[in-house]
């Protein structure tokens, strides 16, 4: 009789054992989901920000040009406001979407920069603010 309750009790606790596991079994599935979601997710990020680096890459190669004696000259062409605005960020002088808006907090962020480089404070990207500025579109000082 002791070893039947024995058995029993053994088999109550298994049996309860087995469901516990697949509740387990079903919140880890839950949890790898999410975190397939979540890589995938970061992967798309990436995508679009290797895109953006391969489209300043080529923009910025496109500004310059072979001369006659094999030298690079540097191409007539306007400046993308969302490259000023990509390197200002890198550079940690602007703060906020890079829009291709040049509007107040850009010009600031402009200024800035040209006053801690010693450039002529205009809010203007000319030639000289280009200059120093373009080395912060693809690497990130802050």
């Amino acid at each position: 009789m002791v070893k039947k309750v024995l058995l029993l009790g053994a088999v109550a606790v298994f049996v309860f054992s087995l469901s516990g596991c697949a509740t387990m079994r079903k919140n880890n599935n839950l949890e790898m989901q999410g975190l397939k979601d979540k890589v995938s997710t970061l992967e798309a990020q990436l995508r679009e920000k290797d895109d953006e680096i391969n489209s300043l890459r080529e923009s910025t190669l496109k500004s310059t040009e072979v001369g006659n004696a094999g030298q690079i000259v540097e191409a007539k062409q306007q400046i993308d406001p969302k490259q000023i605005q990509t390197a200002l960020k890198n550079a940690g002088y602007y703060q906020g979407t890079v829009d291709g808006k040049l509007g107040k907090k850009t010009r600031s962020a402009i200024r800035e920069f040209q006053k801690a480089n010693n450039l002529p404070v205009d809010g203007k990207v000319g030639k000289k603010t280009w200059a120093v500025l373009k080395e912060y579109l693809l690497k990130k000082v802050k």
